[in-house]
């Protein structure tokens, strides 16, 4: 930390670098960089680069990490950082590391803790949609039950950041469509993977959820997340293509490979009720871009603060954090991945509307803010070395497990 200290002699060697980005809103990239800072991009990986410097902000300076991605270079991608279940969590430089990623970021926003609920397990699962290697994990829950600061106006927890199969990325929204039909009716179906199931629906639980309880699904409601656990539940484990079993709350364990367990609540428990032993079902389920185009090999959650070169309306500008965020420049073919330092001299942060004007200077045409607080974490590989190494200091003192993030690997 003396290091960081001595910020005004180490700051008139990049000063024109930094202030060629010009004023923010609110805020400015400063001039007085830390003794030790990068003062240029320095290669990870081929068409992979990482910066460091100061963002004078409204609340103070803070300090930003950068990783600029360049998507069109034949040896990069982007993929999903995860720890091989959605309800399961893993530090970033675990993640990247058993992944073989170069670097990386921390993603989704995620189901943290449930005091409200005594008695139910925490999930560790995410608020939004997720797809890694274009395969879907889960979908989103709804608007009043996710975790985080509250959404711009006009966003949903089913936004989602992602690259499709065409190598570009792009900010878009994933809906869940699927449906249960048995031989006297189809039913809707309300969620896939998901640690909040909305209000009277019936989800599905796969290989791919993990092995924690599913009970939380059952609790809240589409308003509000602290309400209490719903008493009318059922679930049903359908195997290759027929009801197996049946039970009054939902269950954990791991879920086999061509395994579905239904969850229902209300009306959906009441429809599941319904089903008896050996009788065929056949559960469909997907997810549904917005728009049109490719498919995506990598989608995760979080909410846009950055739409066509300018800031979302109604971007707070009064609450200042240590944050991540991820922009979109080049028309996708060039990403850029920010995470703030959470060292006590610089933890004042920026507020959301700081880090869409950070992003915009930086070249960003879209943005969009992932999971801050104790959670942001940046890792990247240094030169020589075959793994990587934490290059932000989370504010919690060590890296939080998560439960996704954004790996840049190269081939």
């Amino acid at each position: 930390m003396a290091g960081r200290r001595r910020r005004r002699g180490a700051g008139r060697a990049v000063l024109a670098l930094l202030t060629a980005f010009g004023a923010l809103t609110g805020s400015a990239l400063a001039g007085a960089a830390p003794a030790g800072a990068v003062q240029k991009g320095v290669r990870v990986a081929p068409g992979v680069t990482y910066e460091e410097f100061d963002i004078r902000a409204a609340e103070g300076v803070t300090h930003a990490h950068v990783l600029r991605v360049d998507l069109s270079h034949p040896q990069v991608r982007v993929g999903l950082l995860y720890p091989g279940a959605v309800a399961a969590r893993g530090r970033v430089s675990a993640m990247a590391n058993s992944q073989g990623a170069v670097a990386g970021v921390n993603g989704d926003f995620f189901n943290i803790t449930e005091t409200q609920h005594p008695g139910v397990e925490a999930t560790g699962a995410s608020v939004g949609p997720a797809i890694a290697a274009g395969r879907t994990l889960k979908a989103a829950v709804p608007n009043g039950q996710r975790f985080g600061p509250a959404l711009p106006p006009g966003t949903t927890t089913e936004d989602v950041f992602g690259v499709g199969t065409d190598g570009r990325a792009r900010l878009d929204r994933l809906a869940l469509r699927g449906s249960v039909r048995t031989a006297e009716a189809q039913l809707p179906l309300g969620g896939l993977n998901q640690y909040a199931l909305p209000v009277g629906s019936v989800g599905a639980f796969t290989s791919e959820w993990g092995s924690v309880s599913r009970v939380r699904a059952t609790c809240g409601t589409d308003t509000d997340r602290a309400a209490p656990c719903s008493t009318d539940t059922y679930e049903v484990t359908v195997r290759d293509g027929k009801v197996v079993s049946a039970a009054d709350t939902p269950g954990s364990g791991p879920v086999a490979a061509g395994t579905t367990v239904l969850v229902g609540r209300e009306e959906g428990a009441q429809q599941l009720r319904k089903l008896s032993a050996g009788e065929p079902v056949e559960v469909e389920h997907g997810l549904v871009a917005a728009t049109d185009g490719v498919a995506y090999q990598l989608a995760l959650g979080g909410y846009p603060v950055l739409s066509g070169g300018r800031p979302l309306p109604g971007l707070d500008n009064a609450t200042s954090a240590v944050r991540t965020a991820v922009g979109i420049a080049d028309g996708g073919r060039r990403v850029l991945l920010l995470a703030l330092d959470g060292a006590a001299a610089y933890r004042s942060g920026l507020t959301i509307a700081e880090v869409a004007g950070t992003l915009q200077k930086l070249g960003s045409e879209d943005a969009f803010s992932l999971d801050g607080g104790g959670s942001s974490t940046l890792v990247a590989r240094k030169p020589g070395e075959s793994v990587v190494s934490v290059r932000n200091h989370p504010s919690g003192g060590a890296e939080r497990p998560v439960p996704n993030g954004i790996g840049v690997f190269s081939r």
